[in-house]
């Protein structure tokens, strides 16, 4: 993607610039998509550099084959190319962003057995105040640091082990930032059901990572 990004950059200067450099970093995703399907090359250049962070991670965290993980997340970059145009600002940019991701990640690993297919039906209320998984703050010095690091390294190892079902509402809101409402749209699921799941992969996340390190988690 690095060189689809670069060749589109080289080829910018044709292209009237609407904002300086400085300016793009303040547009909203939909002002960028649509400043890219007129012709702005540098604001898909901005839109790219914004979100592959967190697209990287979510493709890197439910595959461990890590050469099939950065193929799907070039891929997805590669529809964007061609789909941008179709885009509607009914939704925000990164809720259909990540319904391309989900949906290219389901036909790769629907034949694999570690897909969770189960529905979990809850009706217990998830707080979106209380979606944030924290770990516990824990002063800079030197033994605390290695404790955070063997937190943080359980988390990882604890995400894996989650549900399918759960890995992908945690994954889309602690990567994507999305809302309950916008995990239940790229999930289609229900509000109630995608709340369910946060609640219950935050609980076993805590679970976990406290039987992993005998360090208890907020």
């Amino acid at each position: 993607m690095k060189s689809l990004v670069n060749s589109k950059a080289n080829n910018s200067e044709s292209v009237e610039s609407l904002t300086d450099s400085a300016d793009y970093l303040h547009q909203t995703d939909v002002n960028l998509i649509q400043q890219y399907v007129a012709g702005d090359l540098v604001a898909f250049e901005t839109l790219y550099n914004r979100h592959k962070g967190g697209l990287y991670r979510y493709f890197m965290r439910h595959i461990s084959d890590t050469g099939l993980a950065e193929d799907l997340y070039q891929e997805i970059w590669s529809k964007v190319v061609v789909q941008a145009k179709h885009y509607k600002p009914t939704a925000k940019f990164t809720t259909w962003l990540y319904t391309l991701a989900h949906n290219k990640l389901v036909d790769h690993v629907r034949h694999l057995s570690v897909v969770n297919k189960v529905v979990v039906n809850h009706d217990s209320e998830v707080a979106e105040g209380q979606d944030t998984f924290e770990v516990q703050k824990m002063g800079n010095e030197s033994e605390s640091e290695l404790i955070s690091s063997r937190v943080g390294d359980a988390l990882k190892q604890c995400i894996g082990q989650l549900p399918q079902v759960q890995k992908d509402s945690f994954l889309l809101k602690e990567e994507a930032g999305l809302s309950v409402k916008e995990i239940a749209l790229v999930l289609n699921t229900s509000f109630e059901a995608s709340k369910s799941r946060l609640r219950y992969a935050y609980e076993n996340l805590r679970q976990c990572i406290h039987v992993k390190t005998g360090r208890a988690v907020a």
